[in-house]
C-alpha cells in the first residue's frame, strides 16, 4: 500500500468512517479506492482534493506526510470539536464556561 492510500486509512479510522463513506462522499465507487490501493499508485490531483476534503486535511498531508502550520492548527482544533461532541450536555457548558473565561482580558487593578 502506498504512503498516500495508508494516510487516508489512518484518517478513516481516526474520524471513525470507512472506504464506503469516502467513496460515496467523493462521488467514485468503492473498486475505484480498491483499484488505487492494490495498484500502489497516487490518485490525480482532481480526486486526491476530493479526498482531502472529505478527511478536512491537506491534499500536501495525504502525499507527503507533512502539513502546514495552518493545517496543524486546523487538525488540533478538529480534535477538540471531536472530543466536545462526545461531552454531556452539562459538561458541554461547563467547558463553554471555561472557554469564555479564558477569553476575557486580564484587567490590573
Amino acid at each position: 500500500m502506498s504512503d498516500f492510500w495508508r494516510r487516508v486509512d489512518e484518517e478513516l479510522e481516526y474520524k471513525g468512517i470507512n472506504r464506503t463513506y469516502l467513496a460515496k462522499e467523493c462521488g467514485f465507487s468503492l473498486t475505484n479506492i480498491g483499484q488505487g490501493i492494490k495498484l500502489g499508485s497516487t490518485p490525480s490531483a482532481e480526486t486526491a482534493v476530493k479526498i482531502a476534503k472529505v478527511l478536512e486535511v491537506s491534499v500536501e498531508y495525504l502525499v507527503t506526510g507533512s502539513e502546514s502550520p495552518k493545517q496543524q492548527t486546523s487538525d488540533e482544533i478538529n480534535s477538540i470539536l471531536h472530543d466536545l461532541r462526545h461531552l454531556s450536555s452539562t459538561d458541554l457548558q461547563i467547558a463553554k464556561t471555561v472557554v469564555h473565561r479564558m477569553t476575557i482580558p486580564i484587567t490590573k487593578k
